[in-house]
């Protein structure tokens, strides 16, 4: 079967990776530095105390009156978090406030005090599941709060939890600085080299965030990463259709992404002689073509698509054409792998060898420059936080006038 064909081709680049990586790290490794991750700073705030049970008792009756509670509630209710049954209210109430008026209100502290609150109280499951389900909870994190979500994840040790960061900054295309970009390319290539068992929806995803950050970065890391992402799109493509890859995703809808991998070959061709490509993404690229190009694969392509077509004749022939192309593709990549081989280019480190040491390189120097940006942010939350303080203050005050001339009016009359 060619899904089948397709899945066992895959698993080529997890054992190569393993194999060549299994020096790389000979202890447990911390990405960010303690001064990155130290909580220091924003817990010298200015504090507003609150009671969590009465907080909660307010936000219900507000509620219960079909009135919008207000961001700067909401922000106290997660700031005085003070357990790990704490941060199961607050989830119920970050949901409740999504669902409600003021839903695009939710503030940017807010959302990076939820993720610290979770990972300080051990719940960093319940960070997880909010980001990935953001469109109910509104969890949209900054890079600097998805670089502490993964490094706990890092620290921990679970790398299928970090991939899942990862792709939500892919889906989110916030590949922005390049630290998030570093430690989103070590969190994929450790991962791999992990021989992890992939549903057809896991290697989407990965791919996609190896293209999409791949594209950030003009070294052999990442034209490596490109190559290897479009190899596992162009494999979802043929295995289950041009819409499985695009839908939902941040990624071209024309067909072709075997073909862009074959770009990234002729690209690495031409670029400086200090990129080039790495052998574990070329023998991937080039193992998924064979599969492809198999007796076996065009016999069983009906049935391994079905679950993803619903009557789209127009779809179904560009698979059909693009399955027709295999054998070009195939030639076309013996040639450009003679030039790639001619010129020294073909890198023999693993993956997760480059990407290591383009970490230790790169990160040190992207640690002072977001820290000083988060420092600069930090202050502005809190200029914010006091205007947002003061005018609550004023609409309470503004209130209790309102209702004590009423009173007044009523006794008089």
């Amino acid at each position: 079967m060619m899904a089948a064909s397709l899945s066992q081709c895959c698993f080529y680049l997890a054992r190569s990776v393993s194999r060549s990586s299994c020096l790389v790290l000979t202890a447990k490794r911390f990405i960010l530095s303690a001064a990155y991750v130290s909580s220091q700073q924003w817990e010298q705030r200015n504090q507003d105390p609150q009671n969590l049970a009465e907080l909660a008792v307010t936000m219900e009756k507000t509620y219960e009156k079909n009135l919008p509670v207000s961001s700067l509630t909401i922000s106290k209710f997660v700031d005085n978090i003070s357990s790990r049954e704490e941060v199961d209210q607050a989830e119920y109430y970050l949901y409740k406030f999504r669902h409600s008026p003021n839903c695009w209100y939710l503030r940017d502290w807010t959302v990076h005090s939820w993720i610290r609150q979770c990972l300080k109280y051990g719940a960093r499951d319940k960070a997880l599941y909010t980001l990935v389900n953001k469109v109910q909870y509104g969890i949209f994190p900054d890079n600097f709060t998805f670089n502490l979500l993964m490094d706990s994840c890092i620290k921990s040790e679970d790398y299928k939890g970090a991939v899942s960061v990862v792709t939500e900054i892919m889906l989110q295309e916030a590949f922005d600085e390049l630290s998030t970009q570093l430690i989103s390319l070590y969190v994929l290539h450790k991962y791999l080299a992990s021989t992890p068992t992939l549903s057809w929806a896991d290697e989407k995803n990965i791919g996609a965030s190896l293209v999409l950050v791949g594209l950030k970065q003009e070294n052999s890391v990442g034209l490596s990463s490109q190559l290897l992402g479009y190899s596992l799109l162009g494999k979802t493509e043929l295995s289950k259709g041009l819409r499985a890859v695009y839908h939902q995703m941040p990624l071209m809808w024309t067909p072709g992404y075997f073909n862009r991998a074959l770009h990234v070959l002729e690209k690495a061709v031409s670029v400086s002689n200090d990129i080039k490509l790495n052998k574990e993404a070329i023998d991937t690229f080039l193992n998924l073509l064979q599969c492809g190009t198999s007796p076996d694969s065009n016999s069983s392509k009906s049935e391994s698509t079905e679950d993803t077509q619903e009557g789209k004749p127009e779809e179904d022939e560009n698979e059909e054409n693009e399955h027709s192309k295999l054998p070009h593709y195939l030639q076309k990549f013996q040639e450009v792998h003679a030039q790639l081989q001619s010129l020294g280019k073909i890198e023999s480190d693993s993956l997760l060898t480059l990407t290591t040491r383009l970490l230790k390189e790169k990160l040190p120097a992207c640690e002072e420059h977001d820290i000083a940006q988060f420092e600069a942010k930090l202050k502005q939350w809190e200029e914010e936080r006091a205007v947002l303080i003061q005018r609550e203050k004023e609409q309470r005050e503004q209130a209790r006038l309102e209702r004590e001339a009423k009173l007044a009016a009523k006794a008089s009359a």
